[in-house]
């Protein structure tokens, strides 16, 4: 479903952030649809286990797929340098969303496409069924509203924005100006 928001980036560049095992990116860099695909994560065992995943796919080996370690609110592209950005169930985990957003939206070029997914916060005052695995895990996540969620992507610059949803799970879009 990503891939089809992503007609206006084919040839170009994409950059998919909080990229974890790198299952999106390397579905990216298979397509062969852009120049060049970037699976950044933060985590650098998480870039190590796509790194695994890369080189067990001779698919993958000759494809132009690189992998980045950086934070999502400090990208190290240049402004305007990027065609499409993907952040696949990541929203909720970047501690600052909107810092992140605003720096997705520097590096965009205009016209350029971000695509994201998340979990939904359905009910703000309802406990989330995932209040439990924040509690094993030690870490508290934030989820938003559909409604925080445009507010969050056309507050940061963004236009163009829509949105899917099944059950508590939504992906939305936006474009660069």
């Amino acid at each position: 479903m990503a891939q089809e928001y992503f007609k206006v980036a084919e040839g170009g560049v994409l950059v998919d952030v909080s990229c974890g095992s790198g299952l999106f990116s390397r579905k990216f860099a298979k397509s062969g649809a852009y120049s060049r695909v970037v699976a950044l994560d933060f985590s650098e065992n998480m870039l190590r286990q796509c790194y695994d995943f890369i080189k067990n796919d001779e698919s993958i080996l000759s494809s132009n797929l690189a992998l980045v370690r950086a934070d999502v609110s400090r990208l190290p592209f240049f402004s305007g340098s990027i065609d499409a950005v993907h952040a696949g169930a990541a929203l909720h985990c970047w501690p600052s969303p909107s810092n992140a957003i605003a720096e997705i939206n520097r590096i965009l070029r205009s016209g350029g496409v971000f695509v994201g997914t998340t979990f939904l916060r359905v009910n703000p005052s309802a406990p989330t069924i995932f209040r439990a695995l924040e509690q094993s895990a030690g870490r508290t996540y934030s989820y938003f509203t559909q409604e925080e969620i445009e507010d969050l992507v056309t507050t940061c610059g963004l236009i163009n924005y829509t949105s899917k949803v099944q059950d508590s799970f939504i992906m939305f879009s936006a474009q660069k100006p």
